[in-house]
């Protein structure tokens, strides 16, 4: 046996050996058998055993491979360390990482995901939704509560605390619901679909905010005091971060406390004399309770030898002297509760910190926690109702708008935008469900969070969008009528709040995941960190020769799978959809080792490299949202009328992560090593395309025709029953048209070859039908209350001038 040959052997066993991730003690043990028979059958190869016991010997002997090996490259890493400020270290310290850390780290174990609980409504829930959450969306009317009134009527006010809205989320041991995050947001989505401003005041007492930081940090004396109230509505709350110079970066703020002596129901005590200014704040005009986050400050030791203490979380009565709410914003033209917040050396006692005095200083902390949560819940939930009223009704509406004497939505122009927002519609959904049931299973899904909370809001934005291109001027005309414009209008304000999509997209999503999910990165950085050097030392040793296997068997993986197009990695389904796991799978490979090469030629310039950096966000998030639509089409038992959709969005998101790379490589400062990682990860040319124009076609059929999986998708959005509502006249005109298809398709057919008039009104064309035999009176008249269904539901809203009067 050639010396040639004994290499290739070594190195195929070495190449298969990386490519399924063996450990290095496995990978020696099996180099020293082949070796050892290859040098029975063909002669020993002395240079390859000497290369073998040389890795051996540093594997084996800690010390020396510690000092000769390990030690340079701890300083090393030491120096490019980036300086990290306390809130960026505690924000990447807060939450859990769950699938995504799978998805990062380039081998994803779909049996797994495939196997995990499918989150499921109560029956109590389910009650909840089909009743009192139904009477409540009776109750709105969006025009009258935006344009006329500028809030909600009384009766929903009452309602809402009646029925404990605002107490979702507070255990039933305190009074409230105690429902789960699906609830949660399944509850918000319903409202959403009716009125943007309701869901906003019902969604935010129960997202971050005085009741979740209770439940979770607050002292039992706190939580017996106030989570009966606020269950009950007893007690409104607000929550207020935001200020004129602190937004997203909220160590900027510049809200204060001061620890001090002063008095408090007439005597002295220890307390805090504070100073804020905030805006933005939901609920603060009608809130009875603030929770307020200023930075602690204690420069005369009362509390400790540290004097600035840090971000600090309070709870305070809106009646406290010195307290300043009751202005409104004005957000986008929507009348939820939302206004800035003042208050001037005001006193308040320690013990209205949350959590006591022992929880001085460790605010931010608690809120980026609690934010994950709440960012993978609330917001999602309004996206996703933008997803279900746009697909529903604008489904129905291209069937009941005819041009040129069809229906538009047999136009391949608006078939397109149709296609985005069934697609769209789909995946809301089956991320919206998934999400929010990580939160159930206990679980803070930080950039997780960040990936729903940017992309179903981006998504949403693409819908409205749509939808609103679909009706043209009926979506303009404003007026009752109109039940898309207050979506529209108030896109903005989701893309904004609870981290503005701009800032999530560039530093969040894969500024956190890059160290939260990498399964080195973080416990190296600690290690570097280490007050004690040899102990660092000792930590980063374990680390780093693990980090590089890794990265080394990320290679093998990417160009294997590139070169065999993915079609050698592990399918845990067999059908249709196997393909789609497959290439997911190489892309996850793909990212891991981009993002390895990333950090090791920026180091801790990667996260100022926003542009870069987001693109492979944008990699990990289309993994994650394909994610989300394989698993809801397996729990639907891979419904038939499901493919078209999962089809859609699986290419959809794999060229949207071909894109992603490609963006990578041509911005990629070093242009060789971007051909290189290019050649590598698409050794044969882009390997993905976007939907095509069938596949649009196929999916399109469903949003406009009766269907299950159209009731599947569009379930809990609210349509209305009564016959003024403009929701409740497109769907009965939809059904109607649809019902009397046969008999309006033999009309028309009767029109063109002049049989039947083409210029007579509605009830002489129906009488000469009947006269014709073209129909009998029963098809005549379904097909007359059709028409006039249609022609009502197409209509659009006038005013008399007076409603333009100034005075």
């Amino acid at each position: 046996m050639s010396s040639l040959t004994q290499l290739l052997i070594l190195l195929a066993v070495i190449w298969v050996l990386a490519y399924r991730r063996a450990r290095m003690g496995t990978i020696l043990g099996t180099l020293a058998i082949a070796l050892a028979l290859m040098t029975w059958y063909g002669g020993i190869a002395w240079l390859l055993w000497i290369l073998l016991a040389a890795v051996a010997v540093f594997y084996f002997e800690d010390n020396l491979r510690r000092e000769r090996l390990s030690r340079p490259v701890f300083e090393f890493f030491k120096r490019v360390l980036p300086p990290m400020s306390d809130t960026e270290q505690e924000a990447l310290e807060a939450g859990d990482t769950w699938w995504d850390a799978d998805l990062f780290k380039g081998a994803p174990d779909w049996k797994k995901w495939l196997k995990l609980p499918f989150p499921q409504l109560s029956e109590e829930e389910e009650s909840f939704l089909e009743n009192q959450t139904e009477t409540l969306c009776q109750m709105l009317n969006d025009w009258q509560i935006v344009h006329v009134d500028k809030d909600l009527p009384p009766q929903a006010w009452d309602y809402l605390k009646q029925e404990k809205f605002f107490g979702m989320i507070i255990p039933k041991e305190y009074g409230g619901l105690g429902f789960s995050a699906l609830a949660h947001s399944t509850i918000v989505t319903k409202i959403a679909t009716r009125s943007a401003s309701a869901a906003v005041t019902a969604m935010v007492p129960n997202s971050l905010g005085p009741a979740e930081l209770l439940m979770k940090y607050g002292t039992d004396e706190q939580r017996q005091h106030y989570l009966p109230r606020l269950a009950t509505g007893e007690d409104i709350p607000c929550f207020a971060l935001t200020g004129p110079e602190a937004g997203s970066d909220a160590g900027a703020m510049t809200d204060t406390g001061i620890v001090c002596k002063g008095e408090y129901q007439g005597k002295e005590c220890l307390g805090i004399s504070l100073n804020w200014n905030k805006r933005y704040i939901t609920l603060a005009p009608v809130a009875t309770v603030l929770g307020l986050a200023f930075k602690l400050q204690d420069p005369d030791h009362l509390l400790s030898e540290e004097s600035d203490r840090g971000i600090t979380v309070a709870l305070i009565p809106t009646d406290h002297p010195g307290v300043e709410i009751g202005h409104r914003h004005f957000p986008m033209g929507m009348t939820f509760m939302n206004g800035p917040t003042r208050g001037n050396k005001v006193f308040i006692p320690l013990e209205w910190i949350i959590g006591g005095v022992e929880r001085a200083g460790q605010g931010w902390r608690m809120l980026v926690e609690c934010l994950s949560e709440g960012r993978a819940i609330s917001l999602p939930a309004l996206g996703t109702a933008t997803g279900k009223l746009s697909y529903r009704l604008t489904g129905a509406y291209a069937r009941l708008r005819v041009q040129f004497n069809l229906a538009i939505g047999n136009f391949e122009g608006v078939e397109e935008a149709m296609a985005r927002i069934a697609g769209h519609a789909y995946q809301l959904e089956a991320a919206r469900i998934i999400t929010a049931g990580a939160v159930d299973n206990h679980i803070k899904p930080a950039v997780i969070s960040a990936i729903a909370k940017f992309h179903m809001t981006e998504k949403s934005r693409r819908v409205i969008q749509d939808a609103m291109d679909i009706h043209a001027g009926r979506g303009l005309i404003m007026g009752p009528s109109n039940y898309l414009a207050h979506a529209y209008m108030s896109m903005p304000i989701g893309i904004t709040v609870e981290g503005a999509n701009i800032l999530t997209r560039n530093l969040m999503i894969f500024g956190q995941g890059a160290i939260r999910c990498h399964p080195f990165i973080a416990r190296e950085m600690s290690a570097a960190k280490h007050p004690d050097t040899t102990e660092g030392l000792r930590e980063f040793d374990s680390l780093i020769f693990r980090h590089i296997g890794y990265g080394i068997s990320n290679f093998v993986r990417t160009l294997t799978l590139g070169l065999s197009g993915g079609f050698i990695a592990a399918r845990p389904v067999r059908d249709r959809t196997a393909g789609y796991y497959q290439q997911l799978t190489r892309m996850s490979s793909a990212l891991a080792m981009v993002s390895d090469i990333s950090m090791l030629m920026f180091g801790g310039e990667l996260k100022r490299k926003e542009r870069l950096s987001a693109r492979l966000g944008d990699v990990l998030s289309q993994l994650y949202l394909a994610s989300t639509v394989l698993r809801y089409y397996e729990h639907h038992h891979r419904a038939p009328d499901d493919l078209p959709y999962v089809r859609w969005n699986l290419e959809l998101a794999l060229y949207e992560c071909q894109c992603a790379f490609n963006d990578f490589f041509a911005n990629l400062p070093n242009r060789l090593v971007a051909a290189l990682l290019k050649r590598i990860v698409f050794p044969w040319g882009d390997a993905y395309r976007k939907p095509s124009d069938r596949l649009d076609h196929e999916i399109v059929q469903s949003m406009w025709t009766d269907t299950e999986l159209r009731d599947r998708i569009t379930r809990y959005a609210f349509i209305g029953t009564q016959d003024d509502d403009p929701a409740y006249q497109v769907e009965d005109a939809f059904r109607k048209v649809l019902q009397t298809k046969p008999v309006r398709d033999r009309i028309r057919q009767a029109m063109r070859s002049g049989v039947l008039p083409r210029d007579a009104n509605l009830h002489t064309l129906a009488t000469e039908a009947i006269a014709q035999d073209i129909c009998s009176t029963e098809e005549a008249d379904a097909y007359v209350a059709a028409e006039e269904a249609r022609n009502r539901a197409i209509q659009v809203d006038e005013h008399s001038s007076l409603h333009f009067d100034k005075d």
